[in-house]
């Protein structure tokens, strides 16, 4: 096996810097910003930022409050029927993040919409409140729940 050992490579001709195989890395730094990679999306002709393009936390849980799988979560709190609170491990850095929640029905045919709104109607950069109701508009237990977010950590 070769090894090369430089502090940085740069490109004889052009900008381009071509491998002819996998390339195997641990950590991605923006060179000019280390916070920013910009990534060639479909068609070469657009670029998106890498870090905004990223969930930056998800949750799938049942209705006993427990997480099945998680990204950047800390906990959840059944607050009343319908009603939980769940809290992110790592903060995002203002409450202007987007996200989507999904409550999940097998209760025959009652359909159900997820407020994202927590029970005093506000985000917050740690946590964030989750309200289910059912076709008749009253507070549901789901099956379970799932939520997505993006947006800025702190």
């Amino acid at each position: 096996m070769s090894r090369v050992v430089v502090n940085e490579i740069e490109a004889k001709v052009g900008n381009d810097i071509t491998f002819n195989d996998t390339v195997k890395i641990d950590t991605l730094k923006g060179k000019t910003t280390a916070g920013s990679i910009l990534v060639t999306g479909e068609g070469n002709s657009t670029t998106t930022n890498l870090q905004q393009g990223l969930a930056k936390h998800w949750v799938k849980f049942a209705p006993d409050a427990v997480a099945d799988d998680s990204l950047n979560n800390s906990s959840i709190t059944d607050t009343a029927t319908g009603r939980f609170t769940v809290t992110r491990t790592n903060n995002m850095s203002n409450a202007n993040y987007v996200g989507q929640v999904n409550g999940e029905w097998t209760h025959g045919s009652d359909s159900g919409l997820a407020i994202n709104s927590g029970d005093n109607n506000t985000l917050t950069t740690s946590a964030y409140g989750c309200i289910f109701y059912n076709s008749s508009f009253a507070t549901y237990d789901v099956d379970g729940m799932a939520a997505l977010f993006h947006g800025d950590l702190a």
